[in-house]
This record gives structure tokens, C-alpha cells and sequence, in this order.
């Protein structure tokens, strides 16, 4: 059966979500949102405070291993970094080649690395030699910048540093997340490396997994945004649920949007709790009509007593 990894998703997955997300369960695996490396080695609570995961063996609440991810641009520093997620993240160790981010990107990290295949290879090879052996290192890399000309000199100088696996997003940073997502570039890029390749980019749907199985070649996919529009779609896709949203769906994930909402509040200033809560629930719109209403309702509100007022009346409909 394909594992299924819950994919980093700046911004919107952060340990709230990916809470929710693994209870409501699925998935084999699941990728921190990004530390970032500047200047420094970050001590150990920078990783408490981004990824509380830690603190429990990195595993979510609900038991699924969770990677640490790093992003960096200087080898020695992402080396020196890595030794300290690697004493918190047994599951393994990955870096970012794919954040197409402009605050990221300004700085020449994340997917802008791609323009230089002999250093993404240098950040890989200080990394793998500063962690143990046992600790896995991956990476996330897209396609390239702004075309796929380097797509498979990438992908070989991340293998060639030493990388265990390597997740790819079928687009390149200039498309951004506008579809399609390039899956046919995926199966390219595995038959150029020699280690394991997890496809990624445009799965909302069973049938998207399947599509994109079968283009890619890839038996593991890593799902990002189409978890958080339908937070079943791991279960729908290993059947443990029916195939195609329903009513009833909704109804069992009104009380995680409250527990969202209710830990959201504990984690962000007040006056941004709302909006977090909106988005996510822009998200959902994609997959239920009742998540329009609820949205609709939420979206002018800017007191946290007003939309739990809101909450409470939908989950007693």
C-alpha cells in the first residue's frame, strides 16, 4: 500500500493543523513546517516552540512519525543544525529545496538553491556527515526556478550527496501552486536517481492519488493542500471511509474545527486566531457546502467570543 505523508505546508500546517489532521489519521508520515538556518545553531527550543512534536519523540498526539525540516543555504550551518534536530528527530532529517516563498526566496533558499546543483549536493553531503548514520536525510526539491532544465541535475546531485529519499513537487517555483501539477516530470527524475522517489503537487482527490500514482510511477505521495480541504482524504484514499465527501463527514468534523479553534487560540494572539480559522475554512469550501455557510458566517467576525459563539451554534445543528 503507498504510504502517505503529510506534506510542510508554510503557513498553514503548523502543529495545530497537523494535530487535527493526524487524528482524524491516514497518514504514515508527516514533515515539520520549515526551521529556518540563518547565522547560527538554534537551541532546542526554537524546535519546541515551532515543532512541540519534539516532546513527545516526535510524534504527533496521535502517534504518526514527524521529520524535522530544515532550510538553509550555507552547508557548514545546515550541518551544524542537523546534528541538533537529529538528536530530537530519530525519524530523520529533511531540507527544503522547494519553498517558493518570496520572503524565502529573497534570500536565495528554499526552491532558488535549485539554479545551483553543486551546492544543493554540498548542503547534502555536510548534513549526511554530521548526523548518524541511522538518522535518514531526505529532501523536498520542485522542479526548478523558472523551467524544468535542471530538474534531473538537481535530483542527481541531491542523491549523489547522500540523500535517503526524495520527495518532488511536480511544478517549478514560478508556477507556484497554479495547476497542473507535472507528475510525468516525477517519473523522469526516478529513473535518474537511484533512491526512492515520493511524488507531490495537485492530489485533492482519490482519484488524483490514483492518477498521480500511475504518471509518476510512485508508490508513496506526499499530500499537502488537499488534506487540509478534505481532512478524510488519507482515510478515503486507504478505504477506510467511502470515496466521495458526504454530509455526514461534515458533521464528524465540526468538533475537530472546534478543537482547532480552541488550540489556535492558546498558540496565536487573539486577534489573529480569526483569520486562521478562516482560511482553513476557505479551504474546506472546496469539498463541503456546508463549510460555505460556516465560512460566511465566521468571515466578518474579528471577536474570539463572537466565532465561538458561531461554532457552538454548528455543532448543534
Amino acid at each position: 500500500m503507498s504510504r502517505l505523508i503529510l506534506a510542510p505546508m508554510e503557513g498553514l500546517a503548523d502543529f495545530v493543523l497537523r494535530d487535527v489532521l493526524t487524528r482524524i489519521g491516514g497518514f504514515d508520515g508527516a514533515v515539520s513546517e520549515f526551521v529556518r538556518v540563518s547565522g547560527s545553531v538554534l537551541p532546542r527550543r526554537t524546535y519546541e516552540r515551532l515543532c512541540p512534536e519534539v516532546q513527545n519523540g516526535c510524534r504527533t498526539a496521535a502517534g504518526t512519525p514527524m521529520v524535522i525540516q530544515l532550510l538553509g543555504s550555507e552547508p557548514e550551518l545546515m550541518g551544524l543544525n542537523a546534528v541538533q534536530a537529529a538528536t530530537l528527530s530519530p525519524y530523520g532529517v529533511d531540507l527544503n529545496f522547494g519553498c517558493p516563498a518570496k520572503t524565502v526566496n529573497r534570500s536565495g533558499g528554499g526552491a532558488m538553491l535549485l539554479a545551483d546543483p553543486g551546492l544543493l549536493n554540498r548542503i547534502v553531503c555536510a548534513v549526511r556527515a554530521a548526523v548518524p548514520a541511522a538518522v535518514p536525510v531526505s529532501a523536498k526539491m520542485r522542479l526548478g526556478i523558472s523551467d524544468t532544465s535542471r530538474a534531473i541535475g538537481c535530483a542527481q546531485a541531491l542523491a549523489d550527496g547522500g540523500v535517503a529519499s526524495l520527495v518532488v513537487h511536480a511544478r517549478t517555483k514560478d508556477d507556484g501552486y497554479r495547476p497542473p501539477a507535472h507528475w510525468e516530470w516525477i517519473a523522469r527524475i526516478a529513473e535518474a536517481v537511484a533512491v526512492p522517489v515520493v511524488a507531490n503537487g495537485e492530489v485533492w482527490t482519490v482519484e488524483d492519488w490514483q492518477r498521480c500514482r500511475a504518471v509518476s510511477g510512485c508508490d508513496d505521495v506526499m499530500i499537502g493542500r488537499g488534506a487540509v480541504a478534505d481532512p478524510f482524504l488519507a482515510r478515503r484514499i486507504k478505504g477506510a471511509v467511502d470515496a466521495q465527501p458526504s454530509g455526514d463527514d461534515w458533521r464528524a468534523l465540526v468538533p475537530h474545527i472546534i478543537d482547532y479553534w480552541e488550540k489556535m487560540q492558546q498558540r496565536t494572539w487573539a486577534p489573529n486566531a480569526p483569520g486562521r480559522l478562516k482560511l482553513l475554512l476557505s479551504y474546506f469550501r472546496r469539498t463541503w457546502p456546508e463549510a460555505i455557510a460556516l465560512y460566511a458566517a465566521v468571515r466578518p467576525l474579528r471577536e474570539p467570543a463572537e466565532v465561538t459563539r458561531v461554532l457552538a451554534e454548528e455543532r448543534e445543528r
